[in-house]
């Protein structure tokens, strides 16, 4: 049993105190691994019977199987490269390992459009189209989807920006922010401090905050005015990007659709340069 992924599943029906619990497991799960249940319970600011009965609630026998899983976990699955190989391994024999990879990527897909609140979406989509600008950040594998959301959207809508953390200034990036600013965070297990500080810094500075990760569970969701979960049946991130580029597509394309009159402007102008010497 992964016990992060049975969290996710068994969250809406945890009580207030369990949900707590499920939260502080899917990031501090090397704390889980060397605690005693009361130290954990002084920790999370719950009873040791809330932590014994979040254990119940994940079909466990008790603390003691719990932290055994965990410890088993964190040894096996030092990067999530471990799962990814593992889930291909379980097509690898069948015909057609091509498809049988797709077909992975489709039931993530569906489950996603599933577990996905539609008026999440339409808030987060309005929000992009009346903000005054947009700030976009990611790390690790995120980055790449951080950095094609922010290339795309800036193809359909002023003022688009992409967090680099090797050259931009968060300080300076933050102090633009205002009310009428939108803040997109990428974040995903692993989950990297620096994309859940700066998420908590942007809605300090009073913009509205789109949350793009794994979980409800996740860090970032404490800091989201919207969150976007993406479902896979795993933790490997890397099984996440073709669902994650999905929902960023569906992001864009909802710009594009409300900001109808703009993106024709924007068209026009565009194809007002000579674009031989670029183009083929």
């Amino acid at each position: 049993m992964n016990v992060q992924l049975k969290a996710k599943e068994m969250f809406p029906s945890l009580s207030s105190g369990q949900k707590k619990v499920a939260k502080y497991l899917l990031s501090h799960s090397h704390i889980f691994a060397v605690s005693s249940a009361q130290t954990l319970g002084k920790e999370i600011g719950v009873s040791e019977t809330t932590i014994i009965r979040f254990c119940y609630s994940l079909g466990l026998s008790g603390f003691a199987e719990l932290q055994k899983l965990i410890r088993n976990q964190l040894i096996f699955e030092s990067s999530s490269l471990n799962e990814y190989h593992s889930s291909k391994l379980e097509v690898a024999n069948q015909p057609n390992f091509m498809a049988q990879v797709m077909e992975q990527d489709i039931v993530s897909i569906k489950k996603t459009i599933n577990n996905l609140s539609n008026d999440n979406f339409t808030k987060a989509v309005d929000k992009i189209v009346a903000a005054d600008n947009v700030l976009v950040s990611g790390h690790r594998l995120s980055f790449s989807a951080a950095h094609w959301l922010t290339f795309t959207l800036r193809l359909v809508k002023d003022d688009v920006q992409l967090y680099r953390s090797d050259t931009d200034d968060i300080f300076l990036q933050l102090n633009k922010m205002t009310e009428n600013s939108v803040f997109i965070a990428i974040s995903f297990h692993r989950y990297v401090k620096e994309t859940v500080k700066i998420t908590e810094m942007a809605k300090q500075a009073g913009a509205f905050v789109i949350g793009i990760t794994d979980s409800e569970l996740a860090p970032l969701a404490e800091y989201a005015d919207v969150l976007l979960p993406v479902s896979t049946p795993r933790t490997s991130t890397i099984d996440t990007a073709p669902v994650l580029f999905s929902l960023l597509n569906s992001i864009v394309a909802g710009v594009t659709i409300k900001n109808e009159k703009k993106i024709k402007e924007r068209n026009t102008r565009y194809d007002a340069y000579n674009q031989d010497d670029f183009f083929f």
